[in-house]
């Protein structure tokens, strides 16, 4: 006898829930709305009594459902119901597409708004996150509960502090992860408690979980800051990469997806910068800037990496979905090579001021969960790195659609025109095509192809995207072909024109097998809605991006040993299983490539979030305190025996040019007398200057909470400062240990190491910096009587 699967138990326990659910329906129904909203008022009372939210999940489920179906004429299905309980339980759940994720959320967002505390839905993209925040927050207002969007309304100028604290107060919160992200770092530089604006992270739902918790987790979220010089080396050394031949001068390994100088490129280096040794530590910009310059040109494609806007600014492309990584740069001046290469404008090259990863921001909730149409095949790692099981709900009707068996070519050219006579097949019986391919790049290709066959079409990718929902809702008219990269409608649904169903449903055709089988499964879930008809295929060629970076040496030896007797006119196909696998199995090691990366990252930022936590809870202990509790004493004494122990030969010009520096202006002294080679009297006569410095200064405040304030106001200074330098030193930390594993060393080991080193320096230099504030600030009344602080 088969066991049940672990899922199917689960489901099970679900259906039960969802059954207690269904028994209030009637009752429910019956309430007048007036008496329907007074449940919030009851549930909030019971929960100030001491209830649980699980002792209510029964009846507010039961309130919430009759609510959409009051609000929004949509009464959820038992199966939205079953989502919804998963969700509230704190589960990634995977729903496919069309099944009603959007009205899902709404019953497990009304019962942990219900706490107080907070719950955020979390969505990728703005437009997705104000549709829904302003949809749905019907049902929560009608309740008697807050909703809010986490950021500015379509065409609003801006979005102030008081907007932000409105919205992430509010019971019920929609937003963007990369809006949260940002604001989370904002929150955190905040240098007064006015300026804050957030709360404790409660309870989040996050709507294409796959795409944000782990596509988008490689990269992290930085605010940058002041810019750093700009390099003139830039120019030149983007001139200089296209003097080089590869494989003389330098090599580029396209599986690993590296490029590096050989001895031969830098005796080119040598004698085109006129330079006798590159290496004799003079000349450390320039190897950077050609390094840089070198990786802009092989490492980065234009329309698959990367596009250039209207403006002529360069924006990062999402790999996972082809959309553009709003605000979003490479760090290290890898950027700004690129801008070059393009001849793109040049943007500055800034300090990084704040840095999180979304990893380690969404485990700063007490309970996530998740919704997406692709989640089973990735349960391991959302365990892993989130804590969060996976769970499959079943759709409401049966899939009607088919997928259909790969198809495999030899060539590129050979894929190109086997799928373009497939879209002309289709387009010949009427049934609207979703063309999907892998980036920018080919679909723009395709779009000359159909262009040339004289068949009208729409493109979607990242240059059009303001055109999405438009291109979205026509899409499955009949006789409607879209071409379109993988961001192809992600969290909207392509709903069948009158008379398509009869021909066949939506047919999707991949260009290539997707770097995950997540992008195969939700490019096929856009087909075979609601049960649906639909066909989902993939056109496959050797000369694809997975297959050649992770497929088996001998598929690479068949192409070259074939490639020259294809006849692209006449398209061969390979109909031999062996391909199939050895295709399925580069897509799984693509797969593996990426979360190896994403586990890397997450790694690499341990000692980043370690640090951050110390710095964030010192920093709201300073700010929400209400005395500052400094060892003021300790604090000058640890820094002036500092600098007597990095002067072992100190001089009486060293010791005065340190007190004008950083404890008074004040001196007019030259203690040519003192002893100090001793520690004990040089330290002694620092702390007797100090404490004349710092009694003249208490003189000046009225009462204790004028002190108190400006204690505080000096140790966020000096602690903010300290922090951007080891953040920013961070930062780049990680591009240059990377380099190490060359010398046979292991990277995170090296990271970590350094990363430790580097924060016992900044502790060191926060004493410094509290001591040259406390001791060397201006207080100064300006026009209006207020007492105004100046740092030197």
């Amino acid at each position: 006898m088969k066991k049940p699967s672990l899922n199917r138990a689960r489901v099970k326990k679900l259906r039960r829930i969802t059954n207690q659910i269904n028994k209030l329906a009637p009752q429910m129904a019956a309430l007048s709305d007036g008496q329907l909203k007074d449940y919030t008022r009851k549930f909030r009372q019971r929960l100030q009594d001491g209830e649980s939210l699980d002792s209510l999940l029964v009846e507010a489920f039961a309130v919430v459902r009759e609510a959409d179906r009051r609000v929004l004429g949509m009464f959820p299905y038992d199966v939205q119901v079953m989502g919804g309980i998963a969700l509230y339980q704190g589960n990634i759940v995977e729903m496919k597409t069309g099944e009603g994720k959007t009205l899902t959320a709404t019953m497990p967002l009304y019962l942990n708004g219900l706490s107080g505390d907070g719950a955020m839905l979390v969505t990728p993209n703005e437009y997705l996150a104000y549709r829904d925040g302003t949809e749905m927050g019907q049902v929560y207002e009608w309740l008697g509960l807050t909703c809010r969007v986490g950021f500015a309304a379509p065409g609003a100028k801006e979005f102030t502090t008081k907007d932000k604290r409105a919205a992430y107060g509010a019971d019920i919160t929609y937003t963007t992860n990369a809006a949260l992200g940002f604001d989370y770092l904002f929150d955190n530089l905040a240098t007064n408690v006015k300026n804050k604006f957030m709360r404790d992270f409660n309870y989040a739902i996050v709507d294409e979980a796959d795409a944000v918790l782990l596509d988008s987790a490689v990269m992290p979220l930085v605010i940058s800051g002041s810019p750093r010089v700009q390099s003139t080396w830039l120019g030149v050394a983007d001139e200089f990469i296209y003097t080089l031949k590869q494989d003389e001068e330098y090599k580029y390994d396209k599986e690993d997806h590296a490029v590096w100088f050989t001895d031969s490129g830098h005796d080119v280096m040598s004698r085109y910068f006129a330079v006798k040794d590159p290496f004799n530590g003079h000349h450390t910009e320039l190897l950077r800037a050609t390094n840089l310059a070198l990786k802009a040109h092989r490492l980065f494609e234009r329309d698959k990496d990367y596009v250039v806007d209207q403006d002529n600014q360069v924006e990062l492309l999402d790999t996972a979905n082809g959309r553009v990584m709003e605000g979003m740069k490479l760090q290290a001046g890898q950027h700004q090579a690129i801008e070059m290469k393009e001849q793109a404008e040049i943007s500055p090259d800034t300090r990084t001021l704040a840095s999180i990863t979304y990893q380690n921001l969404f485990r700063k909730f007490k309970k996530l969960s998740g919704m997406t149409g692709t989640g089973k095949v990735a349960e391991k790692e959302f365990i892993e790195t989130y804590y969060d099981r996976v769970i499959q709900i079943p759709t409401n009707r049966p899939v009607a659609r088919v997928d259909l068996p790969d198809k495999v070519y030899t060539t590129l050219p050979e894929k190109l025109m086997a799928s373009l006579q497939e879209v002309l097949r289709l387009h010949k019986i009427g049934r609207p095509i979703l063309l999907v391919t892998a980036n920018v790049e080919v679909s723009e290709i395709y779009s000359e192809l159909l262009l040339q066959q004289k068949i009208p079409h729409s493109v979607l990718n990242a240059k059009n995207a303001a055109k999405e929902a438009a291109i979205i809702a026509e899409a499955g008219q009949k006789g409607a072909v879209t071409v379109a990269t993988t961001m192809a409608g992600r969290g909207t649904d392509i709903k069948l024109g009158p008379g398509v169903k009869e021909l066949g449903g939506l047919a999707v055709i991949g260009t290539e097998k997707m770097a995950s089988k997540r992008i195969d499964q939700q490019l096929q879930g856009r087909a075979g809605r609601q049960g649906d008809p639909g066909t989902s295929q993939f056109y496959v060629s050797l000369e694809d991006h997975v297959v050649i970076k992770h497929g088996a040496r001998w598929l690479q030896k068949y192409y070259k040993k074939r490639r020259r007797q294809m006849d692209p006119a006449h398209p061969k196909e390979i109909t031999t299983a062996k391909f199939r696998r050895a295709i399925a199995q580069a897509q799984e090691a693509s797969d593996s490539a990426d979360r190896q990366q994403r586990r890397k990252s997450l790694e690499m930022d341990e000692s980043a979030q370690i640090q951050r936590q110390l710095i964030i809870g010192e920093r709201n202990r300073l700010l929400y305190g209400e005395k500052v509790d400094l060892d003021l004493p300790a604090i000058l004494r640890a820094e002036f025996t500092r600098f007597f122990t990095t002067h072992p030969q100190l001089t009486v010009d060293q010791l005065v040019r340190y007190i004008l520096d950083n404890v008074t202006y004040q001196y007019f002294d030259r203690p040519t007398t003192l002893a100090l080679a001793d520690q004990a009297t040089v330290v002694n006569y620092l702390m007797k200057i100090a404490q004349a410095e710092l009694a003249r200064k208490q003189a000046s405040f009225a009462n204790a909470e004028e002190e108190n304030d400006f204690y505080r106001i000096v140790v966020l200074k000096a602690i903010d400062e300290c922090w951007v330098e080891e953040i920013d030193g961070l930062t780049q930390l990680q591009t240059i240990v990377a380099s190490r594993s060359t010398a046979q060393r292991n990277p995170l080991y090296e990271y970590h190491k350094e990363a430790l080193r580097s924060y016992n320096t900044m502790r060191h230099d926060l004493y410094h910096r509290i001591t040259r504030h406390l001791l060397m600030s201006t207080i100064d009344i300006n026009k209006k009587g207020e007492k105004q602080i100046y740092f030197v």
